[in-house]
């Protein structure tokens, strides 16, 4: 099957999907790692986030590609594993202005898409259920309240080692939040027939219980 996890910043959609992967012995598929690729790409090449055509041009000079290493779905950038790098404030930023790009999710879109030609995956992002896979087996979207999405961003940053503050984090989710609603193509919605669940209150076992009860009841 495909199973969707479509949400906003910070719901969880991360953890959530890969648990639930492991639980089903499907691969993760994190789209998002693929903007965000090409976001470091251009951050790295100093090239602006708000000139289109020059993103476009980095486009047809980039190799983005999902690779399944161990069971595991990964990103490489021109070749190079970049997981580890892709992973910071000013990226996830970067990559969330320039998913607003017809010309760049055109780009990534068919790369994703045969991510799934084999099924068996869960896949994670913001257009996943309403774009990538409208006709996914399974589509969920998972929210949960703002302070509760910054709190959790939060901690993964200090997590991570990462210098940050409350008032940052909060300024950047709600940025974040108004450039995937907003955005001209495949905007951040619930999908037709998604199942939505609130993971406020939710640990992540609990949210995966919870969708499970739906995939195993088909």
């Amino acid at each position: 099957m495909i199973i969707t996890i479509d949400g906003p910043a910070g719901a969880g959609k991360s953890t959530v999907s890969k648990a639930l992967a492991e639980e089903l012995g499907y691969l993760y598929l994190d789209t998002g790692s693929l903007y965000r690729a090409l976001a470091y790409k251009a951050l790295e090449n100093k090239i602006p986030i708000d000139d289109e055509a020059a993103l476009v041009n980095l486009c047809s000079r980039t190799e983005v590609d999902l690779k399944n290493v161990g069971g595991k779905m990964k990103v490489y950038l021109d070749g190079e594993d970049v997981g580890a790098k892709i992973r910071t404030q000013e990226v996830g930023s970067a990559a969330s202005k320039i998913s607003a790009y017809a010309t760049v999710r055109q780009y990534l879109l068919s790369l994703q898409r045969r991510a799934g030609d084999q099924g068996g995956i869960v896949a994670e992002g913001r257009d996943m259920g309403s774009v990538v896979f409208p006709d996914a087996d399974y589509k969920f979207y998972l929210d949960a309240n703002t302070d509760e999405r910054i709190k959790r961003r939060l901690t993964e940053l200090l997590s991570k080692g990462t210098s940050a503050e409350y008032q940052n984090v909060q300024k950047e989710m709600i940025a974040r939040d108004q450039q995937d609603s907003k955005r001209q193509h495949s905007p951040l919605k619930v999908p037709e027939k998604a199942i939505i669940i609130d993971s406020t209150v939710l640990s992540p076992a609990q949210v995966v219980d919870e969708i499970l009860k739906y995939v195993s009841t088909k």
